[in-house]
């Protein structure tokens, strides 16, 4: 059976941590948390388990991720965030992949729960990860705040059976407060990787995010929140690329 590591990355994560912990018991062989400085209980919950505790500063998710990877000294991975939790059937799933391993790396769904829903539709399921992967692989890759795991060319992945559990937003107003944060992040990334937002961009785009999550993939089966979800894609979407076409006009 191989060894694998698990590798979180955290940031006043206290209210999820214990759960993400505790999910990984006696299926991982090693637990390598990379903190950015936390200034809630995240280190003191994580001295009450067999961790390797690291304090890095935050330079971004995907920088992040990568480097708390390069710290695992097991060649098999597994990434969390810190409000995240393995489900039973991911459990059973994970062993399985240990004692067979077959593909380079595999990816599950993500199950999101919103305000206390856990959510079906829209663009959050099934909203699949490649989380579990062999050392050297590949890299975390994508545009900050939005990561994602990236294998080499030519390799292949397989299929977990479960779902990753994660807790998004307890309330309406950290929603708010969230995107507000990470149009920021994501309009500066676009404008560094020199993407361009027009006012086409901004009238279009929106909307069909909108479309998209609400119609396309049944947001309006997940009842209110399900409709709350889509209407903030749409809002998202436009402050992403006003903040961008501001940047362009003010630094131009």
């Amino acid at each position: 059976m191989i060894k694998l590591s698990a590798v979180i990355i955290t940031y006043n994560e206290e209210e999820h941590l214990d759960k993400c912990l505790s999910s990984l018991k006696d299926i991982v062989d090693e637990i390598i948390v990379v903190d950015s400085f936390s200034s809630d209980r995240t280190p003191e919950i994580c001295k009450s388990y067999d961790v390797t505790f690291v304090q890095h500063k935050f330079e971004g998710y995907i920088e992040q991720k990568n480097y708390a990877t390069s710290l695992a000294t097991n060649d098999y991975i597994l990434s969390l965030d810190g409000d995240e939790a393995l489900s039973e059937t991911l459990k059973m799933s994970i062993l399985e992949v240990k004692s067979d391993w077959k593909y380079d790396g595999y990816f599950c769904h993500r199950l999101n729960n919103y305000c206390g829903q856990w959510i079906k539709h829209s663009d959050w399921y099934p909203d699949k990860k490649l989380r579990l992967f062999k050392k050297g692989s590949g890299e975390w890759k994508g545009i900050n705040p939005h990561d994602c795991f990236t294998l080499n060319n030519g390799l292949q992945s397989g299929k977990l059976h479960g779902d990753l559990l994660h807790w998004m937003y307890r309330d309406y107003s950290e929603h708010n407060l969230k995107i507000e944060h990470f149009t920021t992040i994501a309009s500066e990334a676009y404008y560094k990787l020199g993407i361009k937002s027009s006012i086409w961009k901004i009238m279009y785009r929106p909307f069909w995010g909108f479309f998209k999550a609400y119609f396309l993939r049944l947001g309006f089966l997940d009842g209110l929140n399900g409709f709350i979800i889509s209407v903030q894609t749409y809002h998202s979407t436009f402050l992403k690329y006003i903040k961008l076409y501001k940047l362009w006009k003010t630094k131009a």
